[in-house]
Parts: C-alpha cells; structure tokens; sequence
C-alpha cells in the first residue's frame, strides 16, 4: 500500500509541522532547458538542498533537446543559479555536492524511444536503493506536449510505484487547459494515467507566504472571523497587475489573453482563499472542498451578461517609469489584426449566506502603472454618520489590504482624530510585513510547493473538481470574446490603469478601484 491509498494518512499534520521532512526519491523534469526550470525550478530545488530539506539519495533528471550531456546540463543550471537564485545563493556556492544530484537525457517528448531511455536511466539509479523508488515527475512544458508525455509515462508503467510503499506524482504547471471542455479533456487524460492522489496541479501563487498566510490570518483570529460576512464587509477588490508586456511569450498569449492566463487559476485561488468557510481541520481534502464550494456558489456569467458583468482592454504604447513601451500589435509576432484582451475585468457575485449581496471585483492586465498583486476588502461604513451631524468630515470606509506581490504585507486602514483642537479626522495605517516582523523575507513560492509535493501534502494544489468548477464560471465570457474576434477591442494606454470600461463596470456600482 503507498502513502497515498493509506487511509490512516494524513498530510494535514506534516503540513502543521514547522519541519516536514521527505524519503528520497527521483525528480524527473521534462523541459529542463525552459525558463521555468531555470528561473523557478532549480534555485528552488538548490535552496531546499542547501536548508536540508532535499534528502540525501534523492537525484534529479532534467530532460529536454537543448543540452549535449549532464555535464552542459550542470553547467547551465549552475549559471541559472547564479542568475536567479537568492543572494545567499549567489554567494559561496555549496554547487559540487548538489550538482552530483543532476542528470541528464537529450530527448523528444514525441519519440518513444527518449522514453525507454528514462526508464533505462531510472532503473539505474534505482539500483543503488538511494532513491526508496519515488519517483516525481514534473511537467515544465508548454502545454502542447502534457498529453503525449502523460501517454508515454503510463505506457511504459512509469505511472506506478516501484514497490509497495513506494509512491508517485506528477506536477502540472499550468494552464490547466484553455476553456471548460479541454480542462475536463485534460482532466480525463490524466486521470486514466495517474490517479488522483498522485496529481499536482501546481498554482505558484498559493505558495506564497501572504497567501498561506490568509487562513492564519482569517482563522486564527477572533477579532476578524465575526466580520467577514456581508454584514461587514462592503466590496472585495482583487487586483493582480503587471508592468511588462508579453516579452517573447506571443505563440502563447496571443491565443491565450488575459482572462484564460490569469483569472480561473491565480486570481480564483485568491478569491477562494478569501471567500471559503473555516475548514474542520487542515487536511488537504477538507481545505480543497471549501474552496470548491466557493466556485460552486459563484454563477457562470451567461453570454448575454458579459457586456454587464465583465470589462477588456489591449494595450497601446505608453510611458511607463519614464520610458517609452511599445503597444501590442507592435510585439513580435503578434497580428496587426489581433484582438486579444491584455486586460479584464468581471464582477462576481458568491451566493451563500456568507457573502450573499457583496460584489467582488477582479482585474489583471499587463502594461500596467505598478506591479502588484493585491486582495483589499472594504468595510461598510458606520450607519449613523455624528462626525456629518457635527460639520465634520465623514470617516473613510475601514479598509483591509494584503498584498501579495512585490511586497508581502498586511495594512490595516481606519480613521483616528488627528491631535489639537477640533475634530478633524485621517485615516490612519496599522501595517505587517514580513521582514520587519520575522527579520528574513518569504521562501520562494516553488520551494514550499515542491517540499510539500515531496512530502505528499496536496493541500495548496488544486484539484480536480475545483479547476473544473473556475473554468466553468468564465466558460460563457471566453465563447462570447471569441465569437467577436472580428468586433475592434477598446485600447488603453500602457502605463494606465486600463480601458475606461474597466472603470464604468465598477463606478455605476457607486463604487472606483483601488490606487495602488
């Protein structure tokens, strides 16, 4: 019996653990050369071996068609290293007992022999008995390959566990699908291959230490819990901004656009995070069925709701911190005719007891004025107004900001009466951010999400009812935007704040977007 058909298992207490540890094992990682393995993957993977947390007789195998042998393959992750890997990283290298863990196979996803190879090479390293025979494969890929490779794991029973006791898992990266039918295609796929104890689908920005931080935060506070209900709370705003463009990603985005790319996975996971009811405890699938519940509560946006309900915008040129950007038709590779959104915006409404009445409104857009991810919550205002009767200002709405990205943080916004005569009144800010408190700034989000894959924690990855039911709520936006493929999108300019739909959508609600 693996760990994960064992019903006395019970991932929710290593994830209470300050110090989880995991049985060796060989992490396999299809697309070895790609910027998410070096930009992400590998300095997470050094950084967990420098803190111990990678344990001796684990080996890596990175595959893909770009390196010659695993001596390039170790060299270029070595200068991945250097150029993304956290300053303590880049300082005194601890590089030649890690770089030992790396291995490598030149391979082509689509040809069967580069995986009679991988098994080969598995079976080699499993000899020595280091490995426990775990094995953990990880999908770096762009999404067009997923099939095949999950087709070629189960086809050469690499799907299975070695032995009795032994386990395997598989992580995707996302996107997890493109519209409701190809995520359930997908789903369906790899559900033949891997049950799903063995998958992880993998959404970085629950790896964030603000995000986790959320249900301490909600939940382990009583001063909190008794307001964060519709009788408190006014509005949720959820905001996730970027100042770049598309870069060299248009064979993606330009088929993709902001909604798809953003919306049912990172801004949803946010959403969920904030909207779901206390779990009964912290095992993995009591959390995730809260969180599924929250989408089931939202109602799909029908086609006919989506001109009322949701907002989009491409970028044009523009100024941003002081200089001059390009606009989207002039990226490389993409139409001069295109028009896919680089911005949205939707309201939704969650109908529970909970949150019955209170509209969340949600943005991403890329061109932005800042980079920033930001849940801010804003509270009602007091419903006898003495400061008006009184000639005096009336008091801001009390406002909860957590800013997830750059900055990790917590504010705490309320009015005071500034000192002296009178009565005049300012907001003023109760702040928390994590160096200040703890002296050392957030783990990268992949370290915490590949140690608690490790340690078969599948408490912040999604599952499969619950991406399934995120899809389902935009299904009807994606059909209506893509049936008007030929209709002109509304411009903004980059370094805006996006088009001026964006902001009708919210104000004849009474109500204006967050400055941030």
């Amino acid at each position: 019996m693996t760990i994960e058909e064992n019903n006395n298992y019970n991932p929710a207490h290593k994830g209470l653990e300050t110090e989880r540890f995991s049985d060796p094992s060989i992490i396999v990682i299809f697309g070895a050369s790609g910027n998410l393995t070096r930009s992400k993957l590998m300095p997470a993977l050094f950084k967990l071996y420098t803190n111990g947390y990678i344990p001796e007789g684990t080996k890596i195998v990175g595959l893909s068609r770009s390196f010659r042998d695993h001596y390039h393959f170790r060299d270029e992750m070595k200068k991945a290293i250097k150029q993304f890997g956290s300053e303590d990283q880049k300082s005194g290298l601890d590089w030649d007992e890690f770089s030992k863990l790396l291995h490598y196979i030149k391979a082509d996803f689509s040809n069967e022999k580069s995986f009679e190879k991988l098994n080969d090479e598995i079976t080699k390293l499993e000899s020595t008995g280091e490995t426990c025979g775990n094995r953990l494969f990880y999908l770096a890929t762009p999404p067009g390959f997923f099939n095949i490779i999950i087709d070629s794991l189960g086809k050469h029973g690499l799907n299975h566990p070695k032995n009795e006791g032994c386990w395997t898992r598989i992580i995707v990266e996302k996107p997890f699908g493109n519209d409701l039918e190809s995520a359930q295609k997908l789903d369906k796929k790899i559900g033949k291959v891997f049950k799903e104890k063995q998958i992880y689908r993998i959404d970085h920005y629950l790896g964030k230490e603000t995000v986790q931080n959320l249900l301490v935060f909600r939940f382990g506070n009583s001063i909190f819990e008794p307001i964060w209900n519709r009788n408190y709370i006014d509005h949720v705003q959820i905001t996730a901004a970027e100042t770049l463009g598309i870069e060299n990603r248009a064979d993606y985005y330009d088929k993709a656009g902001a909604l798809r790319d953003m919306v049912p996975n990172h801004l949803f996971q946010l959403l969920a995070m904030i909207a779901m009811e206390p779990p009964v405890t912290f095992e993995a699938d009591i959390v995730r069925d809260e969180k599924v519940q929250v989408f089931h509560a939202i109602p799909p946006v029908t086609e006919e709701e989506a001109d009322l309900f949701t907002a989009r915008g491409q970028y044009s040129s523009g100024i941003i911190d002081g200089k001059k950007v390009k606009g989207y038709h002039e990226e490389n590779k993409v139409s001069d005719d295109s028009n896919t959104e680089t911005f949205a915006a939707l309201k939704l409404y969650i109908q529970n007891w909970r949150w019955a009445g209170v509209p969340f409104y949600i943005r991403t857009g890329k061109r932005m004025p800042k980079f920033v991810t930001d849940i801010t919550l804003y509270f009602k205002k007091t419903p006898h107004m003495i400061f008006r009767m009184m000639g005096k200002d009336v008091p801001d709405s009390n406002i909860l900001s957590i800013q997830i990205q750059p900055d990790e943080s917590i504010t705490l916004s309320f009015s005071a009466k500034v000192p002296g005569a009178g009565m005049k009144i300012k907001p003023v800010i109760m702040d928390f951010d994590y160096f200040s408190a703890f002296g050392t700034k957030p783990s990268n989000a992949y370290e915490r999400l590949i140690r608690d894959c490790l340690s078969g924690d599948q408490t912040l990855y999604s599952r499969r009812d619950a991406v399934e039911a995120a899809w389902a709520i935009i299904d009807n936006i994606l059909k209506r935007w893509d049936s008007e493929k030929k209709k002109p999108i509304s411009k903004y300019d980059a370094g805006s704040w996006g088009p001026k739909e964006a902001d009708e959508l919210i104000e004849k609600d009474g109500r204006k977007w967050k400055i941030l």
